[in-house]
């Protein structure tokens, strides 16, 4: 009678390892998990922990609507330019550089910061990592419009979670360098909100359209709703073909609005009349019309 034949010993994957291999297949192809590691992303132990699952997922999901941007400027050896306003801990830039200028091998990253000791920090992880065409420039969005250090074209501007005005102002800046395309992603905004509780009670008793704002947190919500449409408005007057979707996950951010507008020099006029009017139509033309274009 013949022996039964041993079963081989089912192979045990440590836990580390698992973990390990887990958290790599989370990382785009290309990664450096050192970089990842100095931007505080993963621990040094190579973990990610929710919050930085979540912030990861917003750099990558926003990386996939601008590689297409960069693979076009950068036909033709040209070495294409980007701006990162209220860049931060300069998260996007790095990542954008490590995925793709890198291995381009050309082309330029500006990170435009107002928090001094973040831009030193960024400066400092740029030189330690190699990442020469990486510059990080101390000044707010409005006062790099004029900069010295930034040259006079750029082809994609991007602002994410750029508070309030700020989006504007990164827009205003886009359109003076005129730039081929804008990647923004708004945050908190309190000026369209603020010009609407100033005239509510004048409106209240003009058009019953008044009731959207009469309440303090509609009033809130709908001067966010209307300051991103008047920017939609404002860049197709200005030429540009946008496009707006969601960035990620309504759990993931409430502040959620991706902006995509890429130049085509079509000035749609259409645009500039529904942007005067709705700012009439709301009584924000005084306070906003500059801002917006309008004369």
């Amino acid at each position: 009678m013949s022996k039964p034949q041993a079963r081989s010993p089912r192979q045990v994957v440590a836990p580390k390892a698992s973990a390990e291999a887990a958290v790599l297949q989370e990382l785009r192809p290309g990664q450096s998990v050192e970089l990842l590691k100095e931007l505080h992303i993963l621990t040094r132990e190579g973990k990610l922990n929710q919050d930085s699952r979540r912030k990861l997922k917003q750099v990558y999901h926003l990386f996939q609507f601008i590689e297409p941007l960069l693979q076009d400027f950068s036909q033709n050896d040209h070495a294409p330019t980007l701006a990162d306003h209220g860049a931060g801990k300069s998260y996007l830039g790095f990542i954008l550089y490590d995925l793709y200028f890198k291995a381009l091998g050309r082309g330029h990253i500006y990170g435009i910061e107002w928090r001094a000791e973040l831009v030193e920090k960024s400066r400092l992880l740029a030189q330690r990592l190699g990442f020469e065409r990486m510059s990080f420039l101390n000044l707010s969005v409005a006062d790099s419009t004029d900069a010295a250090e930034l040259p006079e074209r750029i082809d994609i501007v991007t602002a994410l979670h750029a508070c309030d005005t700020a989006t504007d102002d990164a827009i205003a800046f886009g359109l003076q360098k005129k730039a081929r395309a804008m990647v923004l992603v708004p945050c908190c905004q309190a000026e369209v909100a603020a010009c609407l509780r100033q005239g509510k009670a004048l409106q209240l008793t003009r058009t019953p359209l008044a009731e959207l704002w009469r309440h303090p947190l509609h009033t809130r919500e709908l001067g966010s709703q209307i300051t991103n449409v008047l920017r939609c408005l404002h860049l197709e007057a200005s030429g540009y073909q946008v496009t707006v979707t969601e960035l990620v996950g309504w759990e993931h951010s409430m502040k959620n609005e991706l902006i995509i507008a890429r130049y085509t020099g079509q000035k749609k006029r259409s645009a500039a009349e529904r942007l005067r009017a709705i700012l009439q139509e709301f009584g924000l033309e005084q306070g906003l019309g500059v801002r917006f274009g309008v004369e």
